[in-house]
């Protein structure tokens, strides 16, 4: 049977993996309402785990050292009690190829190497190149929902990463060209991103030492 997170957990949760983020935004993320992420967030900055900070019109809140030490405390204690069996360790060995080919796929959507520059942008005039990242990305969305499913499995907060992807790479099949690796919206690059960073929180995991083929 799959385990729900506390809303204290999504919502710190939420701040670590959207990194600056309006309340409303993490909301939507944590899949709570906007009232209890504002109480929770509230909290959390009386903890001095969380801080909002305002630069001109641009307001949001992120996460301190402390909070992420909370974070990933709590992150812990939920995985010895739902996770026995290790199963998020073991998907996580088998998201690690997926992850290498995500990375070459969005190098080469960003990069077409020519005779003069090998890190030319990509331009995209060259259908041929552009329609073979695609397939690609298609064929890693397929791989990937079994994935999630597993982790979905254990822990039920895994379980819209798959649906977010395919909704990006619909998008940039319909030739919206940002949808596949734009930071600023759910793009299929983002959406990748803050998945490889769950796994790794959860599982405690050191950015500084882990595998190198990773976005």
């Amino acid at each position: 049977m799959t385990n729900q997170s506390t809303p204290e957990l999504l919502i710190l949760h939420a701040v670590r993996l959207l990194g600056f983020a309006k309340s409303a935004e993490i909301a939507e993320r944590a899949r709570t309402g906007p009232d209890e992420a504002l109480r929770v967030l509230r909290e959390a900055e009386r903890q001095s785990w969380v801080q909002h900070v305002e630069f001109a019109d641009l307001g949001g809140w992120s996460l301190t050292d402390s909070g992420k030490t909370e974070n990933e405390r709590q992150l812990a204690v939920e995985r010895a009690g739902a996770d026995p069996e290790n199963q998020i360790a073991a998907t996580y060995r088998d998201f690690i190829p997926l992850n290498a080919r995500l990375l070459r796929a969005v190098t080469d959507w960003q990069i077409r190497p020519t005779d003069k520059d090998r890190f030319a942008p990509n331009d995209h005039r060259d259908t041929a190149w552009d329609g073979r990242i695609l397939a690609e990305l298609t064929t890693l969305d397929d791989d990937l929902r079994p994935l999630v499913a597993r982790l979905a499995g254990v822990l039920a907060r895994f379980g819209n990463y798959d649906t977010r992807f395919a909704t990006a790479l619909q998008r940039a099949q319909g030739g919206h060209r940002d949808w596949v690796d734009k930071t600023n919206i759910d793009s299929c690059h983002r959406v990748w991103f803050q998945l490889h960073e769950d796994l790794v929180a959860t599982l405690g995991i050191d950015r500084g030492t882990e595998n190198p083929a990773g976005p």
